[in-house]
């Protein structure tokens, strides 16, 4: 377990760290779009490929078994999860920053500029309302802020344990 937090709690620290400064440096759009995040996520999250290789090496002579490669990726996702919802908590309330307000809002701009019909822009807004009233519960926020990150890190658990497996990629130095 040592190595899922280890590399589990740097990825969660680097996605949550890089998408909170662009928040809080209010960089342009581009910066925080949803694919930039995931993006970021997936990036930040490459750590569990580390950690598994390196766990492989030292631990393990280097040779692993897909499932125990695969429950180390799983437990660092999990950990990288926990770090990122706990720090977007932690920006939240240090900054006062309105995630909910901000994402509505570039919602509806962008069906305007799609040429939405006024109505259409109005159920599309109220849907947001109700969803902005969950979302301001931390009870509901944080669980769904970790499921933001789960499946990214899930993926990536995924590919590394079936990389890993085969102890001729990457082997371990001599």
């Amino acid at each position: 377990m040592k190595y899922a937090f280890i590399y589990g709690g740097l990825g969660g620290a680097i996605a949550v760290g890089i998408i909170s400064a662009t928040l809080a440096l209010d960089l342009p759009n581009h910066t925080t779009s949803v694919w930039f995040g995931y993006l970021v996520m997936l990036a930040a999250l490459s750590l569990i490929f580390v950690g598994v290789k390196r766990y492989r090496d030292v631990e393990c002579g280097g040779v692993i078994r897909f499932w125990r490669a695969f429950g180390l990726g799983v437990g660092t996702a999990a950990v990288a999860g926990l770090f990122y919802a706990v720090g977007w908590e932690i920006f939240i309330a240090a900054s006062g920053y309105d995630f909910i307000a901000d994402y509505s809002a570039g919602i509806a701009d962008g069906m305007r500029a799609d040429g939405a019909a006024p109505a259409a822009i109005e159920a599309t807004l109220a849907e947001m309302r109700d969803m902005a009233e969950m979302y301001y519960n931390p009870l509901i926020r944080v669980p769904m802020i970790f499921a933001e990150i789960l499946p990214v890190g899930l993926l990536v658990a995924l590919v590394s344990a079936a990389l890993l497996r085969n102890p001729r990629l990457l082997p371990a130095a001599r």
